[in-house]
């Protein structure tokens, strides 16, 4: 079996993420080859599409949100995730069993003498009449049937994990600062989300991995479930083991891909790249050590922003009044250094929509 070390795996994560070369492709398209982009921060998404796309117009984003092409939607990991309507309404009823096992296993003692499937009902009496609400809104109409947990774990509860939610524009638009507002994913969208199929076969399992593999492969199984947050697809990966092609990692891992998914040559140039907070470019993977060195893999999950250099995470970078600020991880030669501070720019009049050019790099880091 062939082996693909760290930089090949890099490579392929970079042309699959659509980082190694920007691509000419819409907002909606790009938004659906990703399987979503990780949005509980709601202006980082535009960053990553931003690094991603040629000429990426903000307002594309904003319009397909207003039109219901796009959503704001608790789901993949139970982390808010921008995705397409159609993926919305595909994947969610795959994902509920995950969602209210890590919501309520979050709030165990306080829920334990709740009935979840009366909560769900009642939760979904009360947003019945199509009027957005806030968490706390939701949460203060059951309020007296439910007093024990407290507001915020009802509102929550509800919103992530028992009734299918999206989170309403204006939030979530560029440069927009907006309170969360909640209405069903069905009233938003105008139809149920899709029943689970009851004989077990996993259809939705199996599209998921074949979308996974697209956008991240190759992969291994671990790395699946770390991405989607699931962990009762070893089913549906066995189904589709006849059309993928295998790989073993540095490791002995074995890794799963499409046959004619792209797997550039090791030493293909990789230009710098900017990402936004919980990029799922790095946080798709349990083995996140193709794009990240486990000495700075908590800079994943802590919400830093991160610089690319040579396809890896080689900085930090941040926005201070009109300047973005870089802070190396570590030496970065003279060319590198040049390379970021020119993209550095790009993103400071990106963000500043043509009012900035302001980048700064810190000192690298011993």
């Amino acid at each position: 079996m062939t082996v693909l070390c760290a930089r090949a795996l890099n490579r392929a994560t970079l042309a699959r993420q659509l980082l190694l070369d920007r691509v000419a492709v819409p907002v909606h398209d790009a938004v659906a080859h990703l399987g979503g982009l990780q949005a509980q921060e709601p202006q980082e998404p535009f960053v990553g599409l931003w690094s991603r796309l040629r000429a990426f117009d903000p307002a594309a984003l904003d319009d397909l949100l207003v039109s219901r092409d796009l959503v704001r939607t608790h789901l993949m990991r139970r982390t808010v995730h921008l995705v397409t309507a159609g993926d919305a309404l595909a994947w969610r009823a795959r994902h509920d069993a995950m969602l209210r096992q890590r919501t309520v296993g979050a709030y165990r003692r306080e829920l334990a003498a709740v009935d979840l499937d009366a909560l769900a009902a009642a939760g979904r009496r009360v947003m019945g009449d199509g009027t957005p609400r806030t968490m706390a809104e939701l949460a203060r109409a059951l309020a007296d049937r439910w007093p024990t947990p407290g507001p915020r774990v009802l509102g929550e509860v509800l919103a992530a994990a028992l009734v299918p939610m999206v989170q309403l524009p204006p939030r979530g638009l560029w440069r927009t600062k907006a309170g969360v507002r909640y209405v069903p994913l069905a009233t938003w969208l105008g139809r149920d989300v899709d029943p689970l199929v009851p004989d077990g076969s996993d259809p939705v399992g199996q599209a998921l991995a074949r979308r996974y593999l697209a956008a991240y492969g190759p992969a291994a199984s671990a790395d699946l479930r770390a991405w989607c947050g699931l962990s009762g697809l070893p089913a549906a990966v066995t189904a589709l083991r006849e059309e993928l092609v295998c790989f073993r990692d540095e490791r002995g891992r074995e890794l799963l891909d499409l046959p004619d998914a792209p797997r550039p040559d090791p030493d293909t140039p990789a230009p710098v790249r900017f990402l936004p907070a919980f990029d799922n470019a790095i946080l798709g993977f349990d083995d996140r050590t193709r794009v990240i060195d486990d000495a700075h893999r908590g800079l994943s999950v802590a919400g830093a922003r991160v610089v690319l250099v040579d396809g890896r995470v080689s900085a930090t970078w941040t926005v201070e009044a009109d300047t973005v600020v870089v802070s190396p991880l570590g030496r970065l030669s003279r060319a590198d250094r040049t390379a970021v501070q020119e993209e550095g720019q790009s993103v400071a009049v990106f963000l500043s929509e043509g009012e900035s050019d302001r980048a700064r790099l810190a000192a690298s880091a011993a």
